[in-house]
């Protein structure tokens, strides 16, 4: 460190800090870095030390232990810190190991069927000796594995569902409609049911969501209150429940398999805010020199799609 740095700290003390945060306890955060617990005490010690503040209040008896304002602060950074570390470490094994025709990425179900295949096609044709390693998940598993280098870039819901140092491109805006049996009145009528017959239908959505708030809130919010029978983060479920006719679905139109007969879609025009999705990638690593052409790919394949952001 410079003569105005805080010479002395270790990234180990930042682990530990945030082990504690996480834990709450000294002991299982001692446990889980391998450390007695009366090492991970002398490294906080030595970090408030440092630092020339009090990080941690330890209450008496076995309650949970507690950052101060100080310490919520330093956490922030620690683990920006870490995260840094860890995509510096990939980066380098990465090299080390040869890895500049790979690239990782991440995807979700409803961009899996309607996105990626195309997306592969055309990077490919240009790019036919780089090796697409995918890996398949929900928004806020993927997201994280970016900002640590797991994964070169994910397909997301916008903004960003977790803090990190993210950088983002939206490729469209996918608008939520009510998914019906092929034949239903509704899908006859062309038009946006009623509030009162949205709130009497039973309801299939997502278990996760792509927002601060869930389909349900977002409808009490407008004064509806949705019956929600099922919450399933797959798909096919949702669709194959509504084939039989045992319920409608709440939606994103990208997550519809336009092919099936057996289903329908009804507009909901804006009852809801359409879900946002994108490109999620770590500002601050060195991507592969192909994942610029991936990006440009996938912002010409969802192009093409409707409706467009």
């Amino acid at each position: 460190m410079g003569p105005n740095g805080w010479p002395g700290l270790e990234l180990r003390y930042l682990a530990a800090l945030e082990r504690i945060a996480d834990e709450g306890s000294f002991g299982r955060a001692a446990d889980l870095l391998g450390y007695t617990q009366s090492a991970v005490s002398q490294q906080i010690a030595a970090l408030e030390r440092i630092i020339g503040a009090r990080l941690i209040e330890r209450p008496p008896g076995h309650r949970a232990v507690a950052l101060t304002d100080a310490g919520e602060l330093l956490l922030r950074h620690a683990r920006e810190i870490g995260a840094r570390v860890r995509a510096a470490e990939a980066d380098l094994s990465a090299l080390r190991e040869g890895n500049g025709g790979l690239l990782r990425v991440g995807s979700f179900q409803s961009v899996g069927a309607r996105i990626l295949p195309s997306v592969l096609q055309r990077f490919k044709n240009a790019w036919p000796g780089v090796e697409i390693l995918l890996d398949e998940g929900v928004c806020e598993e993927l997201q994280p594995r970016v900002a640590v280098g797991e994964l070169d870039l994910t397909f997301a819901a916008l903004p960003p569902l977790v803090d990190g140092p993210f950088e983002t491109v939206e490729l469209l805006r996918d608008p939520y409609v009510l998914m019906v049996r092929a034949g239903s009145p509704l899908a006859d009528r062309g038009e946006p049911p009623a509030d009162a017959e949205l709130a009497a239908l039973p309801l299939a959505t997502f278990r996760s969501h792509a927002g601060t708030w869930s389909e349900e809130e977002l409808l009490r919010g407008r004064g509806i209150e949705p019956s929600i029978v099922l919450r399933s983060d797959d798909n096919g479920t949702i669709r194959g429940l509504v084939a039989k006719g045992m319920c409608a679905g709440l939606i994103p139109r990208l997550a519809v398999d336009p092919e099936d007969p057996h289903i329908t879609t009804v507009p909901l025009d804006d009852l809801l805010p359409p879900r946002l999705v994108g490109l999620v990638w770590h500002r601050d690593r060195e991507l592969p020199e192909c994942a610029e052409s991936f990006i440009s790919e996938a912002r010409a394949v969802s192009s093409s799609l409707e409706p467009v952001g």
